[in-house]
């Protein structure tokens, strides 16, 4: 599959890859432009966040101040945080690996480019109904943090707080849907022969960080959930009156939030672990150190949350373990940071810019992670919590840990994306004024903080010794603010202005310098054959060979914008993937989303119900471009090769998505499980006064249902070496129906589940299960129309063996929550009559 005449190649892949002009614009599919788009609007937030932050620092900088009021402020302080965390940190990293990832994997795209497309609109769709709610004064106003009660109806009526829940989960589908996708590509779209031990460090980064993302997320979603449906519909599952308690809120926003600290420290940690030891002139040390230590911080993560907890009253030994945990999740930290300081010692650094914020970065964090160890001790933390010494340490770990790092790899790729060399000498100001700046922002809070000065406060008195502290903090945050004022103007001077830069200006060894500086929107004319970490390294000439068709699929044909999909652990060639042209679709898909978000926000529930059909409807619609009507059998991939396309594999990259977001699901069903309980076992008025007795009869109908919509979709599957799985399939639609059926009737049975929060969990627990079964029953119904179709065959089954994993789910987590509901009364039966 060798292409004669390589300016011909590249003018059809030109064609066949290009984003049309235009209004055709918004129909993007293609990586480089979104990862470009995501990485413009995180900058766009960080912009806002950081107006917000002067306007606090302007607040603060003298006592009793009346700059802004009270109401204001909390809406300010709110939003900073929510900014910063939500609409910046977590979006730019994702834009970053959206970008680089298939590059740096000998790729030339994700795995679901329009998943990445819809991702990016509820992202800018989320993240500008929190900013308009800012402009009309109806921002959320309880903290980025949403504590209840305060956010709860009756401490904080109107729509403030209801923005940032509804706001979140709508920018929260992003995320997800970035997690799903980064860790699809990262396991089977790499180029040929590059193995699991041969992965560029930052794709392991990332890897971890996106299954992080899968178990991290899920908790707040489900929080938010339940806070809205709190506020709309009175159900009490945190008010304490009625057998809530409000640290359940805690307890699921931590199960996030901690965890998310390191979801933002990681993909920076890649950054440094890739440019550092091309700034040094050196190989990494330590490789394989370094991805065991990033698998166990993400790991040790996830133990870690109570540590925000301390001061809530949990017991002494619960402190004890979570002030251990805390303190050892240094440990793989520490391995990083030595192995890193070990290349830099091996190799010769060059004192470029990139160089200048590595060195920032070390001051900083290091620093930061030293206030968390103290804060990680129980005796301490009693004394510094809720005090401005907390937020200077999470500042020197945010800042430190992903802001330096990001401009240290935005002045290094920056050749990448415009083709040009920056203009070191305004970067370089604009360094030394981050720099000054932060450091006398935040290490003088560390004494406000210990001087006594509790965080969120709009004003102070004087006389406490905090005034001076207060103005030098203010004076710095608006030098920093002059800094990134600078950073701006120099990125944008170097897009107009810079020199021409070389195609590979750091002499890396990264598969991303083989692509032309802009890439292509097809990144590799043909792609490459790996055998070592670095083959740019190893074949300084790798990036002129694939433009001239020596690799792979060096041809293009039926205008099918192609790449390969490789065995998970030793990057053998497994099939080629067919990816999907730009369109539309993703767009007017997160404009029905939003439509539903804003129908709850202003409470229009039939708008609501109308715009969820919409929403699936065109999710449906986006498999009209999908599915075959004959079977391809091997066709040629280059060199050599015969491979079948992704449709005719037994497991394809479809089926290994619902696999994940499964995961991201069964972790908000065990968080439910863990909700309830937790009420149970910690909440006051329990046992409740009544009982969620639904008859066991028709809890078990229901489960008897499921599993039988679970042995239709695997018997179906099972069929199509024989038949085409019609009896299978109609077998789990009628399954998956009934027991949809059964379950919406099982929950309405549940008696006033606004009286206590054990009727409200158990009710929230039936929905979440007719809920998948209704799901299983579309995807029965769809799997139907396939088949009739002949778009299914033993070949091409992937949409049966999607809808079987999924009845598989749904029949699994049905039987523990119809199993759950039926023991609760049976136990609460034998608490009463034990003395």
């Amino acid at each position: 599959m060798t292409h004669a005449d390589p300016v011909r190649l590249h003018r059809e892949l030109e064609r066949i890859w290009r984003t049309p002009g235009g209004l055709g614009r918004l129909s993007a599919v293609n990586h480089t432009v979104l990862g470009r788009r995501f990485i413009i609007a995180a900058f766009v937030f960080f912009a806002i966040g950081g107006i917000l932050s002067m306007l606090i620092r302007a607040q603060l900088a003298s006592p009793r101040s009346a700059f802004v009021g009270p109401d204001l402020y909390n809406q300010i302080f709110t939003m900073h945080g929510t900014v910063m965390m939500f609409l910046f940190a977590i979006p730019m990293f994702e834009g970053l690996a959206i970008y680089f990832l298939p590059k740096m994997l000998g790729a030339r795209d994700l795995a679901f480019p329009r998943l990445t497309a819809y991702g990016f609109w509820c992202y800018v769709f989320g993240g500008s109904i929190l900013v308009a709610a800012l402009l009309f004064g109806a921002a959320p106003d309880s903290g980025w943090f949403m504590y209840t009660p305060l956010s709860s109806g009756r401490y904080s009526p109107g729509i403030n707080a209801d923005v940032w829940l509804l706001g979140i989960t709508f920018v929260e589908i992003s995320a997800m849907a970035a997690a799903v996708e980064l860790t699809v590509s990262i396991l089977k779209m790499r180029a040929p022969g590059m193995s699991l031990a041969r992965m560029p460090i930052f794709a392991w980064y990332i890897l971890v960080t996106a299954g992080m993302m899968l178990v991290g997320f899920p908790p707040l979603i489900l929080g938010s959930i339940l806070l809205e449906m709190e506020r709309a519909f009175d159900l009490p599952f945190f008010d304490p009156t009625r057998g809530g308690d409000a640290l359940l809120w805690q307890h699921l926003f931590w199960l996030f939030g901690h965890p998310e600290v390191y979801i933002i420290f990681l993909p920076a940690a890649g950054m440094i672990s890739t440019i550092l030891p091309v700034l040094v002139g050196h190989r990494l040390l330590g490789y394989s150190w370094i991805v065991v230590s990033v698998a166990a911080m993400g790991f040790l993560s996830f133990g870690l949350w109570v540590h925000h907890m301390f001061t809530v009253g949990i017991p002494h030994l619960a402190q004890a373990f979570f002030s251990a945990a805390s303190v050892l999740v240094a440990v793989p930290t520490g391995v990083q940071i030595f192995l890193w300081i070990g290349t830099l010692m091996a190799g010769r650094p060059r004192p470029t810019l990139p160089m200048l914020y590595l060195v920032g970065f070390f001051a900083v964090f290091v620093c930061g992670g030293l206030t968390g160890v103290m804060l990680a001790i129980v005796p301490f933390d009693w004394q510094a919590h809720d005090t401005h010494f907390v937020v200077a340490h999470m500042h020197y770990v945010l800042v430190g840990g992903f802001v330096f790092p990001m401009l240290a790899a935005a002045y290094y790729y920056l050749p990448h994306f415009s083709g040009r060399k920056p203009l070191y000498g305004v970067g370089h100001v604009a360094f030394w004024l981050i720099f000054v700046g932060f450091n006398a922002t935040f290490l003088v809070m560390h004494l406000t903080g210990l001087l006594g000065m509790p965080r969120r406060y709009h004003t102070y008195e004087s006389g406490y010794g905090w005034d001076w502290l207060n103005l030098v903090s203010s004076i710095g945050g608006f030098v920093t603010a002059m800094g990134f004022a600078l950073v701006a103007f120099d990125f944008i001077f170097q897009f107009r202005f810079g020199r021409v830069a070389d195609r590979n200006p750091w002499d890396s060894g990264g598969l991303e310098w083989a692509t032309a500086t802009p890439p292509p929107a097809y990144a590799f004319a043909s792609i490459p054959t790996v055998e070592g970490r670095e083959p740019l390294a190893a074949d300084p000439d790798l990036g002129q060979k694939l433009a001239a068709g020596d690799g792979y699929l060096a041809a293009a044909r039926n205008d099918w914008q192609e790449t390969l999909v490789v065995d998970m652990a030793t990057g053998r060639p497994e099939a080629i993937q067919l990816l999907p042209q730009p369109t539309f679709l993703p767009l007017a898909t997160a404009l029905s989303t939003g439509t539903v978000v804003l129908s709850l926000l202003f409470k229009v529930y039939p708008l609501a119900l109308a715009a969820t059909a919409a929403t699936l409807c065109l999710f449906l619609a986006w498999t009209r471009a999908t599915g075959a009507t004959v079977d391809r059998g091997e066709i040629d991939a280059g060199r050599g090769l015969r491979l079948p396309i992704h449709a005719e594999v037994r497991r394809p990259l479809s089926w290994w998505g619902m696999s994940f977001v499964l995961v991201a699901d069964a972790t908000i069903f065990a968080s439910l499980l863990f909700g309830a309980l937790f009420l149970w076992l910690v909440a006051p008025g329990w046992p409740p006064p009544a009982l969620a007795e639904v008859p066991p009869t028709l809890l078990g109908a229901a489960a008897l249902a499921l599993v039988l919509a679970a042995i239709g979709g695997a018997w179906a599957l099972a069929a199509l070496g024989k038949g085409s799985g019609l009896s299978g399939t109609l077998l789990a639609a009628l399954a998956a129906t009934a027991g949809t059926a059964l379950l919406v009737w099982a929950t309405l049975l549940v008696p006033t589940p606004t009286a206590h929060a054990h009727l409200a969990t158990t009710a929230a627990i039936l929905a979440y299960a007719a809920f998948h079964a209704a799901l299983g029953a579309i995807f029965a119904l769809f799997g139907l129309r396939r088949i009739h179709a002949g778009k299914v065959t033993a070949r091409r089954s992937a949409d049966l063996s999607i809808g079987a994993l999924w009845h598989g789910y749904t029949a699994a987590s049905g039987v523990v929550a119809l199993a759950f509901v039926a023991l609760v009364p049976w136990l609460a039966g034998i608490g009463r009559v034990m003395p």
